[in-house]
């Protein structure tokens, strides 16, 4: 089985990893990474640069975890693309880095934690920065 983790290069991208990687450690299962810019987006802030890559590979490696990094671009809501990623790999768990949000930005723009939370059939850990 494998550990599934949504990443983007902020705070609670690396919460999540850093969750994400002591489970599949403790679980010795494989890591896999799920950064995946929306299509079409010519520059996205949500795709780790190769330095950054690199970082995560070797933290993996450290920990004796086998790492997999996908990096396609994804049609439609981060959500579906999470949970389909999940279904393909037949993630034991998903992992997902929580941030705060006003009340009236959960209305207007929804969140793609709470759908993965709410949708998801396999257990899912949220974590925080």
């Amino acid at each position: 089985m494998t550990v599934l983790v949504g990443f983007v290069p902020t705070a609670e991208g690396e919460a999540a990893f850093a969750a994400a990687l002591d489970e599949a450690q403790r679980r010795g299962e494989d890591l896999l990474v799920l950064n995946s810019p929306r299509d079409g987006a010519p520059v996205s802030a949500d795709v780790a640069p190769p330095e950054v890559v690199a970082a995560l590979t070797a933290r993996a490696g450290a920990a004796g975890v086998a790492m997999r990094l996908v990096q396609e671009p994804r049609h439609g809501e981060l959500a579906d693309a999470v949970l389909r990623a999940a279904g393909d790999a037949d993630a034991s768990v998903i992992i997902v880095g929580l941030r705060r949000r006003s009340p009236v930005g959960k209305l207007i723009l929804g969140s793609s934690a709470q759908r993965i939370l709410l949708e998801a059939d396999r257990p899912v850990l949220a974590v925080k920065p």
